[in-house]
């Protein structure tokens, strides 16, 4: 998006949905050690980051080169089918009378479309994805305010590179390679319970 559209407001958008998305998990997560002991959530958080850790380990070792190419023809892919969506509602007339478009344009007089259309696409691509769960998994073990900071910033930074330059970024560094970095901090987040228990917080 940010290629085709004005990259402060494809970074506002795809920023407001991640850092939703970061503050409802963490709440979540928060909210699941009031009903579940605190010990159960963490050894179950330390397993599944374990398991995160080895699947996206498999993952990495079965990628190839091309795979990062193929990310980005999806991603182009669903954009375009977007933008007809979005004609589609422009087109559509004020004699429609679906709830849905006339909450759409009454919307779009106020906001940017492309502004929505990155919220809505960022909000939805990250929800119930690994990035999501660890977060309420890091809100279940850690400190709430720290993982809703965190998790902010580290969004933020990606999300920042991504719109500066993510296609020269890709074409530098590999899926695969950022796979398996990702693999081994699971894993190691999976082994730290050994070491710190559910007490030293």
């Amino acid at each position: 998006m940010a290629m085709k559209h004005a990259r402060m407001t494809v970074y506002t958008g795809a920023m407001l949905a991640l850092g939703l998305m970061t503050l409802l998990s963490a709440l979540l997560g928060n909210i699941l050690t009031k009903i579940i002991p605190r010990v159960y959530t963490y050894y179950a958080s330390s397993v599944l980051f374990g398991l995160f850790g080895l699947k996206m380990l498999r993952e990495g070792w079965q990628m190839d080169n091309s795979d990062a190419s193929d990310e980005y023809d999806e991603a182009n892919e669903e954009l375009k089918e977007s933008d007809e969506k979005d004609k589609n509602l422009e087109t559509a007339g004020e004699e429609d009378k679906n709830p849905t478009r006339k909450f759409v344009s009454m919307f779009r007089k106020y906001m940017s479309p492309v502004f929505l259309q990155a919220f809505v696409l960022t909000f939805l691509a990250e929800w119930g994805d690994r990035s999501q769960i660890s977060t309420i998994i890091l809100g279940a073990r850690e400190n709430m305010l720290g993982t809703v900071l965190g998790g902010t910033l580290g969004h933020g930074l990606c999300t920042g590179l991504a719109v500066i330059g993510g296609r020269m970024i890709s074409q530098r560094i590999s899926v695969r390679t950022v796979t398996l970095v990702g693999a081994f901090v699971f894993l190691f987040f999976a082994f730290s319970a050994f070491f710190i228990g559910p007490d030293a917080y």
